[in-house]
């Protein structure tokens, strides 16, 4: 019994793309184009910290009907706004001793804000990939917390992008 082993040579070259694989990557550039485009969930609260605000609107998109229902959209923003409840006012506290105490430390006081404001965000971040596995990514929707410039000014603040997922083909031979 003998084996045939690729040969080596072979195992680094690029080959030009056939016909049927470009067009198959035309289709999808032309399905990319038509695809919605993301919703993004600003924050509602009165108050931000870093870009982050207490809390953000359970409103929801007309954009998400026949996507999601109206009560796991709502469930899970009150699962990230408890997650911002129980963090924000404590950045808020340490935000306001942090800058009480500037001048004397030289702005070392700062940082412990900015380290609970990174972790208030990763723990936001886990909460979204957890509702994604559990949910979002079955009915073709991602939902991830994004850094975006104000509408209104040059500020940055962080937004909830809910993006639609492509449906691949999947009846198409490889």
């Amino acid at each position: 019994m003998s084996v045939l082993l690729p040969n080596m040579a072979d195992f680094d070259t690029i080959y030009e793309l056939e016909e049927e694989d470009e067009r198959v990557a035309s289709e999808e550039q032309h399905l990319a184009r038509y695809w919605p485009e993301p919703v993004a969930m600003r924050g509602a609260g009165h108050i931000t910290v870093f870009g982050l605000s207490n809390k953000f609107d359970t409103e929801f998109p007309s954009v998400l009907t026949g996507k999601v229902a109206p009560e796991e959209f709502k469930t899970s923003i009150s699962r990230v706004n408890a997650c911002l409840k129980k963090n924000l006012p404590i950045n808020v506290k340490w935000l306001l001793c942090g800058c009480l105490c500037c001048c004397c430390t030289v702005g070392c006081s700062l940082w412990p804000v900015i380290c609970l404001n990174k972790r208030t965000r990763r723990s936001i971040q886990k909460l979204l990939e957890w509702e994604n596995n559990r949910l979002y990514h079955k009915l073709g929707l991602h939902w991830k917390l994004s850094k975006r410039k104000c509408e209104s000014n040059n500020m940055m603040e962080y937004v909830i992008l809910i993006e639609f997922l492509p449906k691949y083909p999947i009846f198409r031979p490889d």
